[in-house]
């Protein structure tokens, strides 16, 4: 008796979804992505601006891209990822399509149905694929949990604490101070 092989998805797949359809593509397999709360987009548009700011002031190469913008973590054609807010210091990883390769930073809004993959599969491929920092930024529990992978240093913070970003030295972010 054989066993049932599983379909392994690629980018074309990703790119021949229907208009308006939106997923991510993980070691070959799709997941479709639920359109994010109001709350979600406020929360991370805020972040993003707070981020662009200081990038702005400070000159430098990092880019700050917030989603939809594609991430292509390998080489391979079978990942795929949308971060809420990407951050890459690195221009040569950048094309028209997005970023090829490992961002800097990445900070996800963690909302209902993505909590399992960006607290556990993102989690670890941000890691392998050599993500520098990762923050989870969680509404339902007011918690920001960061992941220095430089360091193997993780720390939780809640929404009213000064959160440092550990890619800049003067970089700290304090969502209760933000229009979220």
């Amino acid at each position: 008796m054989s066993s049932a092989q599983e379909k392994l998805f690629s980018i074309k797949d990703i790119y021949a979804l229907p208009e308006g359809e939106r997923a991510e593509l993980i070691d070959g397999q799709i997941y479709y992505m639920a359109p994010p709360s109001r709350r979600h987009q406020r929360i991370t548009g805020e972040l993003f601006a707070a981020i662009r700011e200081y990038i702005q002031k400070k000159g430098g190469p990092c880019e700050v891209d917030i989603a939809p913008f594609a991430v292509f973590l390998n080489e391979h054609d079978r990942t795929y990822v949308e971060p809420d807010i990407s951050v890459i210091c690195d221009p040569d990883k950048l094309d028209d399509r997005g970023c090829n390769g490992a961002p800097d930073w990445i900070l996800e809004v963690a909302s209902p149905g993505s909590r399992q993959m960006d607290y556990f599969i993102k989690l670890f491929k941000y890691r392998s694929a050599g993500v520098r920092e990762y923050w989870i930024v969680d509404p339902e529990k007011s918690r920001i949990t960061v992941w220095n992978f430089e360091s193997n240093h993780t720390e939780e913070f809640s929404f009213s604490d000064s959160v440092p970003a550990g890619i800049y030295e003067d970089l700290t972010i304090n969502l209760s101070k933000l229009n979220i």
